[in-house]
């Protein structure tokens, strides 16, 4: 397995958490979104994937969306957090933290 394989089967499970993170202090347009995690390294993606994604969360009742006008073209659907999201976001948070710690404990013995 590839470590470009490697990355990309993390990415996919943390990714849609990453996006209710973003969330937390803002509403945001897909597009808006999609720059967002594109300009963090290791967190290239594209709408293809995260359009979907979005759909996901909202049919998990993680994020609601609301249309509104936009000052540069046709309106634009914003998606928020909601009360359920940030719930699924703090168990990750903590469920994530404690998986980092042992991989990172793990990798370390590894190497010296």
């Amino acid at each position: 397995v590839m470590a470009a394989d490697v990355l990309s089967q993390l990415r996919r499970g943390a990714l849609e958490y990453c996006v209710l993170a973003l969330l937390v202090d803002q509403q945001r347009y897909g597009f808006d979104i999609v720059r967002s995690l594109g300009s963090i390294d290791g967190m290239v993606t594209g709408e293809g994937t995260l359009y979907p994604l979005l759909s996901r969360l909202k049919k998990d009742r993680h994020v609601t969306t609301t249309w509104r006008e936009s000052d540069a073209g046709p309106p634009r659907k914003y998606y928020a957090i909601t009360a359920e999201g940030r719930r699924a976001l703090a168990d990750f948070t903590t469920q994530w933290r404690l998986f980092r710690d042992a991989v990172d404990d793990i990798l370390a013995k590894g190497t010296t």
